[in-house]
């Protein structure tokens, strides 16, 4: 079941697990019963018994960035959260959840993927753990994978990664294309992820074509016009990836400003592999989100403090490539605004698994569970310039994921345990 487009069937419930205890049972029975007299569409839910939620609003609860919430509850109307405080303050609804005494806290919104691709990179990982030299051809093994695919294969690939994700709590997340690279290729990938979120992304700039390997400013002439021509209508945003090897900074400006002048707002891969001009470059030109962000000097921090770009960490990246890890302390201390996503990519970070992220976030980082988790939620939807979701609060989506544990922290303290117990999608349980 993808985040994006299969919710759960109105007026359905899960099947009780039979391992579960009682109050679970009740919880899942429960979770859609609708009354005679409502539809799913407008009944009202409340889900009550909550130990700890985090709306990601400082207005409520003990007053810090996740507006911490003891002994909460939220209410659901359609697809929107309509009341969130404390549970003995809770008005009367339709339809009732037990959290049996366990946290709550918004969906994870996932601002930076790539999960419309084909193919396997398995061997490449491999040699690379194991310290022995490996010749293939990294992005370009993908792109000959992905233009070889039929749509179908494209598609059951989207699907079954959006299925991983969701099932840890992922309820919104952009997608790019990348693994095309021809104006046939970029715009179906494009295509074919619009059919499961909005967050399209145009990454036609990811690397030169290999049938443009000996004229890079042929491939930048036809990012910036037929490609990008048959590629907007089916995109919001548009980005490059702004590094040595790839596009430098004229580059990357040419690009973006192109895009700009076709609706399309900028994003950009910047600073992950060097130093480099992608950082000030995003925040010159207003971009969203600059991500990577690992190398960085104090005027590339000085610029994403003084700019509304958000900086989008991937630690999964560096993970799997036993790079440097970004300095999450250095950016949070100078007021930057931090987003943290999987990068979910065959080649470097091949996960779909956001409480992941937050563990290495944690662990290796500098970041605290709480700026971590804030940034996986409140911080993603910076990224994509969007207040509906990422926070429980009257008038967001109701996108939240019940844990199997009594505090958000958890995401961190059990690394690598399967928490999410329950998850709402747009007032929908479809975990």
């Amino acid at each position: 079941m993808t985040p994006g487009r299969q919710p759960a069937r109105p007026g359905s419930a899960p099947e009780p697990d039979p391992t579960a205890d009682q109050a679970t049972k009740d919880a899942m029975s429960n979770a859609t019963t609708v009354s005679p007299a409502h539809s799913a569409s407008t009944a009202s839910t409340l889900i009550t018994n909550i130990a700890s939620l985090v709306t990601n609003d400082p207005s409520l609860g003990d007053g810090s960035p996740l507006g911490l919430v003891q002994d909460a509850a939220v209410v659901i109307e359609g697809d929107r959260v309509v009341w969130t405080g404390d549970q003995s303050k809770a008005p009367a609804t339709d339809n009732r959840v037990d959290a049996g005494g366990r946290a709550v806290l918004p969906g994870f919104v996932d601002s930076h993927s790539h999960l419309v691709f084909a193919g396997d990179r398995t061997q490449e990982f491999n040699a690379r753990m194991s310290g022995r030299p490996y010749s293939a051809g990294g992005i370009r093994t993908t792109v000959a994978a992905t233009r070889a695919a039929s749509d179908g294969e494209l598609e059951a690939n989207v699907t079954r990664y959006l299925a991983e994700a969701l099932r840890q709590g992922t309820t919104t997340f952009e997608t790019k294309s990348g693994y095309g690279l021809t104006v046939e290729d970029e715009a179906r990938a494009l295509r074919i992820a619009a059919a499961h979120t909005d967050e399209v992304t145009y990454l036609g700039a990811h690397i030169v074509a290999p049938e443009f390997a000996q004229d890079p400013a042929g491939y930048v002439a036809l990012v910036t016009g037929e490609m990008l021509d048959a590629c907007a209508p089916h995109a919001r945003w548009i980005d490059v990836f702004c590094e040595k090897g790839a596009f430098d900074g004229d580059q990357a400006r040419a690009i973006l400003t192109a895009g700009k002048a076709k609706g399309l707002h900028p994003r950009i891969h910047a600073n992950q592999l060097s130093y480099g001009p992608g950082v000030q470059l995003a925040v010159e030109l207003d971009a969203a989100s600059a991500d990577h962000c690992t190398h960085l000097t104090d005027a590339d921090v000085d610029a994403l403090a003084g700019g509304r770009t958000v900086a989008t960490l991937l630690p999964g990246a560096e993970f799997s490539t036993r790079a440097a890890w970004p300095d999450a302390r250095r950016l949070l201390d100078a007021g930057v605004t931090v987003a943290l996503s999987t990068d979910c990519n065959p080649g470097s970070s091949f996960t779909s698994s956001v409480p992941f992220c937050i563990a290495l976030a944690v662990r290796d980082m500098g970041m605290t569970p709480d700026e971590a988790v804030w940034s996986a939620t409140a911080g993603g939807a910076a990224a994509l310039r969007r207040d509906d979701v990422g926070r429980l609060t009257p008038g967001a989506y109701a996108d939240l994921t019940l844990l199997d544990a009594p505090s958000h922290v958890h995401l961190a303290y059990r690394p690598g345990v399967p928490l999410a117990r329950g998850v709402w999608r747009r007032g929908e349980r479809v975990v």
